[in-house]
């Protein structure tokens, strides 16, 4: 028998014309996809990982970030990394929770990657041992890892906000994937196993677990040149909500540009189209910046290209101790000024000119 609750759910997303991955998610939840695809058709939110936990000499000042102190404006997205708040320090716990509660009360938008632990091992993600065959259905260690996505659905269903509602979260496990740096990584499992794994991971949280208040983000780094390699990997439209990619390498030296960002980010941007999912550069930036003009000569032109519409562009945080580590600038620092501009500019979102993004406002633009 169908319950009410599932109709409901299943009639609110049909309403407001998107089609989750969880077709139980909460009406929130709902509400930041559809908010996410109306964005990207004309702007992009800018996001920061780690921003309100540590920045450039200090740490956990939850009402600071760097992108605030130069801009007045904290970023409308939040990064962060799940395995923070599953982890076994409960004051570090506590004080992660706290921060993405502040963020979703501001009206930002909370979103997790997962720097996920080798579970043959324990040692960290980037020990390449052999993994994915043993941790799904049917592996040595794959009650281990149920384990490891009990913690996440625990977290995520008492992620719950002053206002008594569920507090949604993108998730984007497993990024970089094509890479082979992390025990996930093309080398190190077939693609029919990452599959496999990805799928099994989508179903334990929805269904098993009954999580209600995740979007789901697929990125693999910058090693494809077209649609058929990106969809390489892909597990099926009915597990991913958002298609993204992740892209440091092609602003470095050894990369192929901003025209091959431009290029990667147009495939995204069709695929998002074509599958009614949302498209987004997940991570991206460059370490210590060098270029006091980087953001309104690199960045902003490849969100601004009309091939590219992409609902956030986030880039990695700034370290209170290592003092060459900062993807955004602090003040002081040669690009602050062009950061401003680039804030400036109309096509940007910030957490100032986004308007709450967990209710539609009918037939209003979903920014201030």
């Amino acid at each position: 028998m169908i319950s009410c609750s599932t109709l409901y759910s299943h009639y609110y997303q049909l309403v407001n014309r998107v089609s989750l991955v969880n077709s139980l998610a909460t009406k929130e939840t709902v509400n930041l996809f559809y908010n996410l695809k109306e964005i990207q058709k004309t702007q992009t939110i800018f996001g920061h990982q780690h921003t309100t936990a540590h920045g450039h000499g200090w740490t956990y000042d939850g009402q600071r970030s760097d992108v605030k102190d130069v801009t007045g404006s904290f970023p409308g997205l939040y990064g962060w990394d799940i395995a923070d708040v599953i982890n076994p320090w409960p004051l570090k716990v506590k004080t992660y929770t706290r921060l993405i509660k502040q963020a979703y009360g501001r009206g930002g938008i909370n979103a997790f990657c997962w720097h996920y632990n080798n579970p043959i091992t324990g040692n960290n993600s980037w020990d390449t041992t052999v993994a994915v065959k043993h941790i799904i259905p049917g592996g040595s260690h794959h009650q281990i890892y149920k384990k490891d996505l009990d913690r996440i659905a625990a977290f995520a269903n008492t992620l719950i906000a002053d206002d008594d509602k569920l507090i949604p979260i993108i998730f984007r496990p497993f990024h970089e994937f094509d890479g082979n740096w992390f025990w996930w990584g093309k080398p190190f499992t077939t693609k029919e196993e990452f599959i496999q794994l990805w799928r099994f991971t989508v179903e334990y949280l929805r269904d098993e677990k009954e999580v209600r208040n995740i979007i789901f983000a697929f990125s693999p780094d910058r090693y494809f040149y077209s649609e058929e390699e990106y969809l390489e990997r892909y597990p099926g439209d009915k597990y991913v909500d958002i298609v993204g990619m992740d892209d440091y390498g092609d602003f470095k030296s050894y990369g192929e540009g901003i025209d091959m960002i431009i290029k990667k980010l147009s495939i995204v941007s069709k695929l998002a189209e074509k599958k009614n999912k949302v498209a987004a550069l997940t991570e991206t930036g460059i370490k210590s910046i060098p270029d006091s003009f980087w953001w309104t000569d690199k960045l902003l032109p490849i969100i601004k290209n009309e091939s590219v519409k992409i609902a956030f562009v986030m880039v990695w945080s700034n370290s209170n101790r290592r003092k060459t580590q900062f993807y955004a600038p602090y003040p002081g620092h040669k690009s602050a000024n062009d950061f401003i501009k680039f804030k400036e500019d109309p096509h940007t979102i910030f957490q100032d000119n986004l308007v709450n993004p967990y209710i539609i406002q009918r037939n209003k633009p979903p920014l201030r």
